[in-house]
């Protein structure tokens, strides 16, 4: 495997404008607002420059992560020996295809392409203004709430393979499940996607988005930084009523608590570190186990 040094030296020759930064605190990149210094980090402003970079890391045999708002990712405290790339503007695309169709980068946010749907008098992907996470880490992950998953909608998906080509894959070879696509399971960035949906009423359209946003707001606690649902819901049950059912709701560890307000979030009341985040986990996972039979697993991504 290559140095960073080399793959600053790569990234220079490839992209001689391309800024980089070293030792960037991650807290500062993520919704949790928790992270120690990454090694190096790029800010690539265009599609050809965001695909140079990952071949780049590639050929020194370096993974690269792809770091879109950074809204579901709990990152550790100390130096970070990763290459992140961030992923807007580099891959901000955002316009329609066709008559119905909506062309979303990896870097978009899911409000953002929500809103621009909206505006276009398409119907079908209102359940994403309320998700605070980027198109790629939410096709990754296969985001939903409230009823819709990206399942649902997004019909094709382009990515870069781990030769460095740029592979489309569409409908069932996205492997879509619950918080699950091929993304996860195979070697593959996603660049873009391609989300289908349904001619509507502009106005019907906001009013659903508006009401979204309304009860997003009503149960869960914005009003603090967390990595968004922490855990996935278990097959038979859900997982803040297994938390709740367990007397965890407001338990608390160093500033990091299982949320008062609904117990499938952690949250940082202020100044919580990834050690206090994990051992939060740990200690709610081995209760509900213990109490209850339902094994919990993380919804969150995890760069320690």
């Amino acid at each position: 495997m290559g140095s960073f040094d080399q793959l600053k030296t790569e990234l220079h020759r490839v992209c001689p404008g391309l800024l980089i930064k070293e030792q960037e605190p991650m807290r500062d990149y993520t919704s949790f607002r928790i992270g120690g210094p990454v090694a190096v980090m790029a800010l690539p402003q265009t599609t050809e420059e965001t695909i140079a970079c990952i071949q780049a890391a590639r050929r020194l045999d370096i993974t690269p992560f792809l770091l879109g708002r950074g809204t579901n990712l709990l990152c550790g405290d100390g130096p970070l020996d990763y290459f992140v790339i961030k992923t807007n503007p580099g891959l901000n695309q955002l316009e329609l295809v066709g008559e119905t169709a909506v062309r979303c980068g990896a870097g978009v946010p899911m409000r953002q392409a929500a809103c621009f749907a909206q505006r276009s008098g398409l119907t079908g992907f209102e359940f994403a203004h309320g998700i605070p996470g980027s198109m790629g880490g939410g096709v990754v992950m296969n985001a939903g709430a409230y009823g819709g998953e990206l399942a649902n909608v997004v019909v094709q998906t382009i990515a870069l393979n781990k030769e460095g080509e740029v592979v489309t894959l569409r409908g069932e070879g996205q492997k879509f499940g619950y918080r699950h696509s091929v993304f996860m399971e195979e070697d593959l960035i996603v660049l873009e996607a391609k989300v289908q949906l349904m001619p509507g009423d502009p106005v019907a359209i906001q009013e659903r988005m508006d009401d979204l946003l309304r009860r997003r707001k009503r149960t869960q606690p914005l009003e603090y930084a967390s990595g968004g649902s922490t855990f996935k819901r278990p097959v038979g049950a859900y997982a803040a009523a297994l938390i709740d059912q367990c007397g965890l709701k407001g338990y608390q560890v160093g500033a990091a608590q299982v949320s008062e307000k609904h117990a499938g979030f952690v949250v940082n009341k202020g100044g919580a570190s990834c050690a206090d985040v994990l051992a939060l986990v740990n200690h709610v996972k081995q209760v509900v186990f213990d109490r209850t039979g339902f094994q919990l697993e993380l919804e969150i991504v995890t760069m320690l």
